[in-house]
């Protein structure tokens, strides 16, 4: 039977888990063309990012980006230089450089490592590609024509002041569009879960038939195979 789950109502985007637009106002990435030298006019605290902003200017020329550790306000900063905060290509920087806000294919302004206190570096180039360790310590190859942002993101120790209040995550989540606190789905009644009812955490399957309505939809879905690997 198909149910009215939660992720079916966020899907709705109602009044309650529609996201504050307001937190997403500022979006840092880089302009198609970037040239010659721009000023730090503003540092932005943006509730829908983990990271300060930066606003940067250069004539009529305005845009934002994900602000680098110690960047402050009247720094300049240099397209293709290899200063902290700089911006540039991955094919002018040297081996071991620390970057962040990588683009994965060249002017799509940015998908890679924007989270605040996270960096990759640079472990060796060729003639077409260069090779990132990320954070998550696995290795990725980028064109050399994509851009970065020099040094590590700034943010760093955000995780490391505890949440005293329930209130104050809440409101940490609902800013980010995200739900909390959650509630396990084998404590919610039949009614709104396929795995709720039964006063105890039997699940029925957690994997889901191909054919299920979407309200059934949840567990391991459509799995290639299960069972143990024989070798």
């Amino acid at each position: 039977m198909g149910k009215s789950i939660i992720q079916q109502a966020r899907g709705r985007g109602g009044p309650t888990y529609r996201v504050r637009r307001k937190a997403f106002s500022v979006k840092p990435g880089y302009l198609t063309d970037l040239s010659g030298e721009y000023e730090v006019i503003k540092l932005i605290s943006s509730a829908g990012h983990s990271a300060p902003i930066a606003k940067l200017k250069s004539g009529n020329q305005i845009f934002f980006n994900l602000a680098a550790k110690g960047l402050y306000q009247g720094q300049k900063i240099k397209i293709n230089g290899e200063g902290n905060g700089d911006i540039s290509e991955l094919g002018n920087l040297k081996n071991g450089a620390f970057v962040f806000n990588i683009e994965n294919r060249e002017k799509d302004g940015g998908k890679f490592i924007r989270t605040g206190g996270n960096f990759g570096f640079i472990m060796n180039k060729n003639d077409k590609f260069v090779t990132i360790k990320m954070p998550s310590k696995q290795e990725k190859r980028f064109d050399l024509k994509c851009r970065a942002t020099v040094g590590v993101i700034a943010g760093h120790g955000r995780l490391e002041k505890p949440v005293l209040k329930a209130g104050k995550k809440f409101y940490i989540k609902k800013a980010k569009s995200k739900l909390w606190p959650r509630t396990s789905a084998v404590k919610m009644n039949a009614i709104d879960h396929p795995f709720g009812g039964g006063r105890g955490k039997r699940i029925k399957s957690k994997i889901a038939k191909r054919n299920a309505p979407p309200g059934a939809m949840v567990g391991l879905i459509r799995p290639r195979r299960t069972g143990r690997r024989k070798r």
